[in-house]
């Protein structure tokens, strides 16, 4: 997302950007999910091994519920790289905690939403769809099918802002985008910084 004219975008350091996990937490909540994992693939013969139950299992899939906030999802997307820059999303102020929601449903088998705007780090970004993209991509891939994605440029600050956000919340463009070998294997580079 750079130009001539913005060649140095304003950068936030890592150590600034709001997060709740830290590494040794992030590195428990992989390993525990590593166990979880390994003990549903292994048999159920091996009595050394606590079996898990659907109702174990629901209980988890609710604690799991409860936990998924703005921060969780700026922390799912702040570490995606910006296609242009060697630096994140998170690090160019494109996304930032004050701009997600998450609306709850009811109950859970009402769908979530989650809202997020983003800011261009100039008003005529090329690049803001495939950013919208790759931000999508990775809230599919590591979110529960029960929330709907909306994401939106942030008023006033991109010249093309209502074609962007018709294209980043077109169902048919957005699977179009996902079949184009090109355009994934870039939104792929962009998710390969991903904690």
């Amino acid at each position: 997302m750079s130009d001539p004219i913005n060649a140095n975008p304003t950068i936030i350091d890592v150590s600034a950007l709001p997060t709740r996990l830290s590494n040794t937490e992030e590195k428990s909540s992989r390993q525990q999910l590593l166990d979880r994992i390994l003990a549903l693939s292994l048999s159920s013969s091996d009595p050394e091994l606590p079996l898990l139950t659907d109702e174990s299992s629901e209980d988890e899939d609710d604690e799991l519920e409860d936990t998924i906030d703005a921060q969780e999802v700026f922390d799912l997307i702040s570490s995606i790289s910006d296609p242009e820059h060697p630096l994140t999303l998170a690090q160019l102020a494109v996304v930032n905690l004050p701009d997600i929601t998450v609306t709850h449903g009811n109950n859970k088998n009402e769908l979530s939403e989650i809202l997020i705007k983003i800011t261009p780090t100039i008003t005529h970004c090329s690049l803001a769809t495939l950013i919208g993209l790759g931000i999508r991509v990775r809230l599919e891939r590591s979110l529960p099918p029960r929330f709907r994605f909306r994401i939106l440029i942030k008023e006033g600050t991109h010249q093309s802002e209502n074609q962007v956000n018709k294209q980043l919340n077109d169902k048919e463009r957005v699977a179009a985008a996902c079949e184009n070998d090109q355009l994934l294997s870039v939104v792929l580079q962009m998710l390969s910084t991903c904690k």
